[in-house]
């Protein structure tokens, strides 16, 4: 098995058309070794979300090879990108985008259950994430009676419950309090050290990027080292 799990090459990705056209990506390449925890910074606008959500598969309009996981992305279909998402991949993004209608535990599990998965194969594992989330108490509490760092933690427990190998995290704190934020990044190092997951979050903040191995930076469409 590879040792590098994400695989960028010359991307190129533009909005607009004619006069109005906007570069973002100017032949981009990143490699992400396997277990590792990657910060990728940049100016408001340089393009590091649409890099994140490209890698992710979220956005196909672009030229240039992403490889996840030793598996070409460009060439699939959608449901095939699909199930390449909801096995290999975990989201988590700025806004929690948590059933208001769902508890803790049925927020968790929704992915599980709409991709048709047993969920008694994952209780052990849900337990788990509770703990380590610290949500235990909480899980009947319904998100409007959570902090802002507790329906973040749902967010990445949700994310992980189906044990990908990869997060893909978008300003995971940028809502968040300092204290708050500053708990998120000690699960998502934990996450990392302790269940090898590898991560890639996009960040404007220099305190959270310190979490992580190693840092990259998005400027002027191309990937610079920190």
């Amino acid at each position: 098995m590879s040792d590098i799990v994400i695989s960028a090459r010359n991307l190129n990705k533009t909005f607009g058309k004619g006069e109005t056209a906007q570069t973002v990506l100017s032949n981009a390449s990143l490699e992400i070794s396997r277990g590792s925890f990657v910060s990728l910074m940049g100016e408001s606008g340089s393009g590091k979300s649409t890099l994140l959500y490209l890698i992710g598969g979220l956005d196909r309009d672009f030229t240039g090879d992403i490889t996840v996981d030793g598996q070409p992305i460009s060439g699939l279909n959608d449901v095939q990108l699909s199930q390449l998402r909801g096995t290999k991949m975990g989201f988590v993004f700025q806004f929690y985008n948590l059933a208001a209608n769902l508890t803790v535990e049925e927020n968790i599990l929704l992915p599980i259950e709409m991709s048709g998965r047993k969920v008694s194969d994952y209780r052990d594992r849900f337990e788990e994430l509770l703990e380590i989330t610290g949500l235990t108490q909480k899980r009947k509490s319904f998100p409007s009676q959570l902090s802002g760092g507790q329906q973040q933690r749902v967010a990445i427990a949700r994310a992980v419950l189906g044990e990908p190998s990869i997060i893909l995290a978008d300003e995971p704190t940028g809502n968040l309090d300092s204290v708050s934020g500053a708990e998120i990044m000690q699960l998502f190092r934990r996450l990392n050290q302790e269940k090898g997951v590898t991560i890639l979050q996009v960040t404007h903040s220099a305190e959270c990027a310190s979490y992580s191995s190693r840092i990259v930076v998005l400027r002027d469409g191309v990937i610079c080292e920190g």
